[in-house]
């Protein structure tokens, strides 16, 4: 079966909400990281539609969007850490990140959604590779993840949209702080900083 991993823009919305749409994406429409939890609350589902819609339209893609056969079958978030609202609000990150927050060159991986006839066929490892690859050519100097680790304790696959400590680790990614047992920040320097 043949891979192909595309940009997710506003062309490909539909393709976006297909590859979304498993367990608890199609409620959240992967809007969870762009909104303070507070805000995250009050927002309708055509609140969180329309903000999927804005994001597809910028100007750089937010993510990206893994087709198997053709066929929208994954979906991961990769964008500025500045942008991604809730990161600045969590606690175990603010405490545990080596990057400045506000540091527009540090991008962040947030969000996997796997549809569940493909999981078990590597696509976490193929948009996590796609998405390293996105962000370091728009620029990034860091990238971090904030993976579950389910070798600590089991998860169910809708609560393993973090990602997994294996799949990054497999990737280069360095676990920089273990805020929990099961949970780690990973982070990938992708540039060196300049001057």
């Amino acid at each position: 079966m043949s891979v192909e991993i595309l940009p997710a823009t506003s062309d490909r919305h539909d393709d976006a909400v297909h590859a979304i749409a498993h367990g608890d994406g199609p409620s959240c429409l992967c809007q969870w990281w762009m909104v303070r939890p507070s805000d995250f609350a009050a927002l309708t589902q055509q609140d969180k539609e329309r903000m999927l819609r804005d994001d597809l339209s910028a100007t750089v893609a937010p993510g990206l969007i893994a087709y198997r056969d053709g066929e929208a079958a994954g979906w991961v978030r990769v964008g500025p850490r500045p942008a991604q609202t809730r990161i600045a609000r969590t606690r175990a990150i603010v405490a545990h990140s080596r990057e400045p927050l506000d540091d527009s060159s540090v991008w962040a991986i947030t969000c996997f959604a796997i549809r569940r006839e493909h999981r078990g066929e590597g696509l976490m490892r193929d948009l996590l590779d796609a998405a390293v690859s996105h962000a370091r050519a728009q620029g990034a100097r860091v990238i971090e993840g904030y993976p579950l680790d389910p070798k600590v304790k089991k998860r169910g696959a809708n609560d393993l949209y973090h990602g997994t400590v294996s799949v990054f680790e497999g990737a280069g990614f360095e676990v920089v702080a273990r805020p929990r047992p099961d949970s780690a920040i990973v982070a990938l320097t992708v540039r060196d900083t300049i001057g």
